[in-house]
């Protein structure tokens, strides 16, 4: 066996490795009124503010739940659902996140084990709702707020299991690591880089049985996966457009990500972080963990943009660190303290500002959301609404106007869940009202809260084939105009399609898989005789790369049109030699 204690008897800022208090213990009288002025806070905010785009989009997956969605695991759908079982409207989407967001610092608290932490409660809830990002997390519902729950909880396990490992504790420590794994894909530098802190753990048989408890648990995700065609990890790894670097949006932008995540206190956080040397394997962890998550992202930051609530991670190890090191550190915890207290008055005016617009800023995606739906529902009532390129306002018009919704993508966009369930079907041969951010529709006009504009018609009619497969058997082709090319189109609907309802076009795109220009395709059955595509079948024809005015195109990416509607994303991009 692995002795997992060694070193068990030293320090990092004063962290002991004796267990963690028991999270069951009773609580400081102040640290639950603060808690209970937090909860009550966040409840507040979560009723009265409008939803955001994303919680939107999360809300839509939460009315089929499954085991993934296309772009994230399942865990948010999952939060949602549980939410409405207890209140409608937004509370209903945001409920256990203000839940969550609660039990994720009684966590912190209880891993924490310094003898003085209850002198020091203010400055823990000055520490943890200082921090920007984790404190608008506390109430908005985005997959962020179960990967800080998950991450603490995860620390909490782990510090006991080291301290002393067990068959139960390991269990549960699996148990966990799903639940980071369901959360967020993220999470998996959360689990390698506790991992890396402890290389034993490779030989540990505890070690070992946690993580295939963990895989077991994540099995039905692995399924859902290979049953869509791993389309998420294709779409995230393979076909997500990128950018040529630019140090000011990528590099740059990273840095100030990093700050936005402390807010005032940043100087000081990143600091003490400088001045926190490991010992222990539990410190150990911490620091891995935070500056791991921060290498990791630089380095990413040279070949894509990173969001902030990417790092956001590194809040809960940063927790701990920042609240052990100002308890030993006077002069530091006193200007923590004046700064933190700073932020959070900025945190809960800005707050103020997501209910109340004049107040804030900018035009957030939190204000005007309930006028352009009624606007909307007011002149299409019951009639289905279908939105061209946008699972933004697809689910929103559909969760304020309670009236049926979806996103049509095409060859100008991307792929979403509504290119993978069955919302297309949901509107076939009805009355549509077709809604469009291009202005090639001359109907009605809707103004958006920001300024923007989309347009609509009606469609008396509405019939599309967005799930026709369109299949090129090469990663790569030639760029040569007077070359024949072969490609496939599979029907995967239970009716046979008429070919004269089909037209082929194709984007050209860089090298980054950015979309410079549209172009259309003539193509043919190789069966000329061929007048359907037939259910559940495959037919063959040959097409002819056309004619473009950009310079070197790095790919392809082929698509059907349906009845006149713009290609579709039924191919996927083709490198070009």
């Amino acid at each position: 066996m692995i002795f997992l204690n060694e070193g068990l008897n030293t320090r990092i800022c004063n962290f002991d490795t004796e267990q963690p208090q028991n999270m069951l213990q009773k609580l400081p009288r102040l640290f639950l009124y603060l808690l209970g002025t937090i909860l009550v806070i966040n409840l507040l905010q979560a009723n009265f503010t409008e939803l955001m785009f994303d919680e939107a989009y999360y809300w839509y997956y939460a009315k089929n739940l499954a085991w993934g969605y296309f772009d994230h695991p399942p865990m948010v759908a999952w939060m949602i659902s549980a939410s409405s079982l207890f209140f409608k409207g937004e509370l209903g989407v945001r409920f256990m996140s203000c839940l969550l967001s609660v039990a994720t610092l009684i966590i912190l608290w209880a891993i924490i084990d310094h003898p003085k932490k209850k002198d020091y409660i203010l400055h823990f809830f000055v520490v943890t709702f200082s921090m920007a990002l984790l404190n608008v997390y506390g109430f908005f519902t985005l997959p962020d707020t179960p990967l800080l729950f998950f991450t603490a909880l995860f620390l909490y396990v782990y510090k006991r299991f080291i301290a002393s490992p067990s068959v139960v504790l390991t269990l549960i420590l699996g148990v966990v690591m799903a639940g980071l794994m369901y959360s967020k894909y993220h999470a998996v530098l959360v689990i390698v880089f506790v991992l890396f802190s402890n290389l034993k753990l490779i030989k540990n048989k505890y070690a070992i049985l946690a993580v295939t408890v963990a895989f077991a648990c994540y099995i039905p995700h692995f399924l859902w996966l290979y049953e869509n065609d791993f389309v998420t990890i294709k779409y995230h790894l393979f076909e997500r457009p990128n950018q040529a670097y630019d140090f000011n949006k990528f590099t740059l932008g990273y840095f100030l990500s990093l700050i936005t995540l402390f807010g005032l206190t940043f100087p000081l956080a990143y600091y003490i972080l400088y001045k926190t040397k490991s010992k222990d394997l539990f410190g150990r962890a911490l620091i891995f963990l935070t500056y791991g998550v921060l290498i990791f992202f630089f380095v990413s930051s040279f070949s894509k943009r990173v969001q902030a609530q990417w790092v956001i991670v590194v809040s809960i190890p940063m927790v701990l660190i920042i609240f052990n090191y100002i308890v030993e550190n006077k002069t530091i915890r006193k200007w923590f303290y004046g700064l933190g207290i700073a932020n959070i008055i900025i945190l809960l005016f800005l707050r103020i500002g997501l209910i109340y617009e004049p107040i804030f800023p900018i035009v957030y995606e939190t204000h005007g959301n309930k006028e352009w739906v009624a606007r909307l529902e007011y002149d299409v009532w019951d009639i289905p609404v279908v939105f061209e390129n946008s699972y933004r306002l697809a689910p929103m018009y559909e969760f304020y106007s309670g009236r049926k919704a979806i996103s049509l993508n095409n060859i100008e966009y991307r792929q979403n869940q509504y290119s993978i369930d069955e919302s297309e079907l949901s509107v076939q041969h009805q009355r549509v009202f077709y809604a469009t951010p291009y202005t090639r529709i001359a109907g009605f006009a809707y103004p958006l809260p920001n300024g923007d504009l989309f347009y609509g018609e009606y469609i008396d009619h509405f019939e599309s084939f967005r799930r026709l497969k369109l299949i090129i058997e090469k990663d790569e082709l030639d760029y040569d105009l007077n070359k024949t090319f072969e490609m496939k189109v599979y029907n995967p609907y239970k009716v046979d399609i008429p070919l004269d309802k089909l037209k082929f076009g194709l984007a050209y795109l860089n090298d980054y898989k950015e979309k410079r220009d549209i172009r259309k395709v003539s193509a043919s059955p190789i069966d000329s005789t061929i007048l359907v595509l037939k259910s559940n079948d495959t037919t063959s024809f040959t097409f002819k790369l056309p004619r473009t005015k950009m310079e070197d195109p790095g790919y392809f990416r082929m698509g059907i049109s349906e009845n006149d509607l713009p290609p579709g994303l039924n191919g996927t991009a083709i490198k070009l030699n």
